[in-house]
């Protein structure tokens, strides 16, 4: 996978858990709002759709991880017994472990390496010649 792909990911599975927090605030269960954002967020960061399943996992992993449970593997049965605990918990809570995770997460951003420095130097003009 390479870097830029892997920075879409990233990026992806922030804008989940925002997305996420934001459906919630309408209601909607922490497994409503994860499984229905999936739909959205690869069109909405240039994602392939088929990717949508590993970034709801690694959003879902993040939210069990701020909830202080043992996440695992992304895709392993911790993340469902995570998941259904922080259920069990008040709409409010569930909402607080979803901005825990995007706080947390978003510190873990990729650096991006700079392409140009960060004050071009002046322009050159040909000097008259006398």
């Amino acid at each position: 996978m390479d870097r830029a792909f892997r920075d879409r990911l990233h990026s992806a599975t922030l804008t989940t858990l925002d997305l996420v927090e934001g459906v919630m605030a309408d209601g909607m269960t922490l497994t409503e709002a994860l499984s229905g954002v999936r739909e959205q967020v690869p069109h909405l960061l240039g994602v392939p759709a088929e990717y949508g399943l590993l970034v709801e996992a690694e959003a879902a992993a993040q939210i069990v991880e701020a909830a202080g449970l043992p996440a695992g593997s992304p895709f392993g049965p911790a993340i469902a017994r995570g998941l259904a605990r922080i259920e069990k918990q008040p709409i409010e809570e569930q909402e607080q472990f979803v901005r825990t995770a995007a706080r947390r997460y978003a510190l873990t951003a990729p650096a991006r390496p700079r392409s140009v420095p960060a004050v071009l130097p002046p322009a050159r003009t040909p000097g008259r010649a006398r």
